[in-house]
């Protein structure tokens, strides 16, 4: 965030000792060290806040995705289960209707030819 080295602290803290003189310097200092943890502090807090938000909404997303491949895994089931009828009907069906070979079957049979005998 901000880009500050080792000669700009010194430069603060000069000017720190100048204004502020030698007495107040450590309180001062330690003051402006408790605001500084107190930042840090609620940064993280909003960074962990955003982190569960971010992680909840992909929670949601997640579970909407589990509930439309449910309802899909539905609809084939039931595409499925309407096949299965549609040719359980269909072979009954042809087990009702007579087959070539069948018809063959039940007709009556012609007498066999006597074969000559020499």
């Amino acid at each position: 965030m901000f880009d500050v080295g080792f000669w700009e602290l010194g430069l603060i803290g000069v000017i720190a000792l100048i204004i502020l003189g030698p007495e107040r310097l450590p309180r001062a200092a330690r003051t402006a060290g408790l605001w500084m943890g107190r930042a840090r502090r609620m940064v993280r807090e909003v960074k962990a806040d955003i982190d569960r938000e971010i992680n909840a909404q992909e929670l949601r997303e997640i579970k909407d995705i589990g509930s439309e491949l449910k309802q899909t895994g539905n609809v084939f089931q039931q595409a499925a289960e309407s096949m299965n009828e549609v040719v359980a009907a269909d072979g009954d069906a042809d087990s009702k209707r007579a087959s070539p070979e069948d018809t063959a079957a039940t007709a009556p049979k012609e007498p066999a030819s006597p074969t000559p005998s020499s």
